[in-house]
């Protein structure tokens, strides 16, 4: 199996992830003033919080993502110390890490998981009917 194509698969689930996150928070809160029906799904709405509350946890503890570590492992293993020379890990590793310093991460991510949870009280789930 060619690691450095499961560490792009990876890399794209990883920003599959952080955009259900980003993006569903958007959704979430343009579609309760539009009206839309599906946002209030509860299995949706939990999956949401969920994954906003691990992000703000780890981040918290000062853990890494499992994500980027399988993904390191996987390039380390492919021979690959960076994204050089890979298109799909160069930019999409852009894309997604950024440095900062620590506590600034700690606040976004526990701002936003704090917006997350205030969209609940705003546009509750509601289970089917």
């Amino acid at each position: 199996m060619n690691y450095r194509f499961l560490a792009n698969a990876v890399l794209i689930a990883h920003v599959g992830v952080v955009a259900f996150i980003v993006v569903g928070q958007l959704l979430i809160l343009i579609g309760a003033a539009a009206g839309w029906s599906w946002i209030r799904a509860l299995w949706l709405r939990a999956l949401h919080l969920s994954a906003m509350v691990y992000v703000a946890v780890q981040t918290w503890f000062g853990l890494v993502c499992p994500l980027t570590t399988l993904e390191q492992w996987l390039r380390y293993q492919g021979g690959q110390a960076s994204y050089d020379g890979d298109f799909i890990g160069y930019w999409l590793g852009k894309l997604l890490f950024y440095q900062a310093p620590p506590w600034v991460f700690i606040a976004v991510y526990s701002t936003f998981a704090l917006l997350v949870a205030a969209s609940w009280w705003w546009a509750p789930p509601r289970r089917r009917a």
